[in-house]
């Protein structure tokens, strides 16, 4: 395989250096979504009150959920010639999202998860620009699906505080 500058050379008509501007944006995606699957995660296995069974079985739903778009991040990381981050200290040092401290109540687990999903919105947004002026078309739908996914989770989330 080709290699130009340490870079797979890819000739999908977007540039090297607008390859590499998305996929640095699509790495902060990848470890925001990898960091709320793991926070949805512990939250499912620790969640009590009386909002249990709900709560345990919409954190699995969605745990599941982010579980399936990390894998259709980092292949489109890898589709655009670039190797994909997956340890948890290239994670922890590009997510916006911070781990949860001990164990919260049902409402705090609540009010994480819409900050954690309201983030995830806010990082696969300021990757538009980028995608946009790049005509990268597949990456501009990968963000708007996973915008729709996280804008309609924490305004569910968000109903269960009111």
């Amino acid at each position: 395989m080709a290699k130009k500058n340490g870079v797979t050379v890819v000739n999908i008509g977007i540039s090297d250096k607008d390859r590499k501007k998305i996929v640095e944006g699509l790495n902060h995606l990848l470890a925001d979504t990898y960091t709320l699957y793991l926070k949805t995660h512990n939250f499912h296995w620790n969640v009590t009150g009386p909002m249990f069974n709900t709560l345990h079985l919409m954190f699995e739903a969605q745990y599941t959920e982010l579980a399936l778009a990390v894998d259709l991040i980092a292949e489109r990381i890898r589709a655009l010639g670039f190797p994909a981050p997956g340890t948890y200290r290239e994670f922890a040092a590009l997510s916006s999202i911070a781990e949860a401290e001990g164990v919260p109540t049902a409402d705090e687990m609540i009010a994480q998860l819409v900050a954690g999903q309201e983030a995830v919105v806010r990082t696969a947004r300021s990757i538009f620009p980028i995608v946009d002026d790049a005509h990268d078309e597949p990456t501009a739908d990968l963000l708007t699906q996973r915008m729709q996914v996280h804008e309609k989770t924490a305004w569910m989330l968000r109903a269960l505080l009111q």
